[in-house]
């Protein structure tokens, strides 16, 4: 759990978005506690930035007239110079909303990127690597979330190597992001041009399937590639085996379905899990909350 730095009994000079930063290359973290209901508060960075929940709620405007609300295990990233702003509707002084901010510079993300176009280059249909200047809402799996930890605890503490390993993890971050915005964008195009190539034809498969067992070969004929080249085709691509990517899908409908406010045990069976007490299980691996507290947040929002 990430935790603030203010000391206990101590009452806060700033109530809005009080603020303690550590500067690394490249970066700079910044965490914020709101002790105090608030609304439309600006924010904005000429650099890309990483807003990530810690406690509390937050509601986003953008310019665009975007609303969401983030809660912890969620993040947002903003483009340079995007500007957006924010409520605080649950803020308290003994339970405060709490963020924490990274400060990204296009260089890094930049040299981030090109690296990976030279890895694990993406089919040169789809183009390269690069980061899309768009907002991005993201919900954290766990892997991310004890990144995001481990970030927080290099960047306040004094190691020898905290400058490298800084920007080791804050890489790992953009790397993170950069298959995020393209596991998107090769949905979308999938949906729209399901017969652009072998790769849309597989995840169009797995979405009109997503309850069923997968049936590798039988995707892999509709790809018109060998199970070897499908397997290395989808993981350069979508940074996870075909059967991870088809729970992510479940998971991400169940969430959406539970918003909406059907029943967890409907939702669940529907998915094709045999198993409530399974599901919640993945649902909180995935989510870092169970579906009923999901459930629960969305219903008051």
């Amino acid at each position: 759990m990430i935790k603030g730095f203010l000391q206990p009994g101590v009452e806060p000079k700033v109530l809005v978005e009080n603020k303690i930063s550590f500067a690394g290359p490249d970066t700079e973290l910044s965490i914020y506690d709101t002790f105090e209901q608030a609304s439309r508060v600006a924010l904005k960075s000429d650099q890309m930035l990483f807003c990530s929940m810690v406690t509390g709620k937050k509601v986003m405007h953008s310019q665009d007239d975007y609303q969401a609300a983030f809660y912890p295990h969620e993040s947002f990233v903003m483009a340079p110079n995007q500007a957006v702003e924010i409520d605080f509707p649950e803020a308290k002084l003994h339970q405060p909303t709490r963020c924490l901010a990274i400060e990204i510079t296009p260089e890094h993300v930049q040299q981030v990127a090109k690296k990976l176009n030279a890895i694990t280059p993406k089919d040169k249909q789809y183009g390269d690597w690069q980061y899309q200047q768009s907002l991005l809402h993201t919900h954290h799996n766990q892997q991310t979330q004890v990144l995001l930890e481990r970030i927080v605890g290099i960047f306040t503490e004094n190691h020898q190597d905290r400058s490298y390993l800084i920007d080791l993890a804050v890489s790992e971050l953009i790397v993170r992001l950069l298959r995020d915005q393209t596991r998107d964008f090769l949905l979308h195009h999938s949906e729209q041009d399901p017969e652009f190539n072998g790769l849309n034809h597989a995840l169009q498969y797995i979405k009109q399937n997503m309850t069923d067992t997968l049936d590798i070969d039988a995707i892999c004929r509709k790809a018109c590639m060998s199970r070897s080249k499908f397997f290395n085709q989808f993981k350069a691509h979508l940074g996870c085996t075909p059967m991870a990517y088809q729970q992510q899908m479940r998971l991400k409908k169940a969430a959406e379905l539970i918003a909406q406010g059907q029943q967890i045990t409907q939702v669940c069976f529907s998915l094709g899990y045999s198993s409530a007490s399974h599901f919640s299980r993945l649902f909180k691996q995935f989510y870092g909350i169970s579906p009923t507290e999901y459930k629960s947040r969305h219903m008051h929002s």
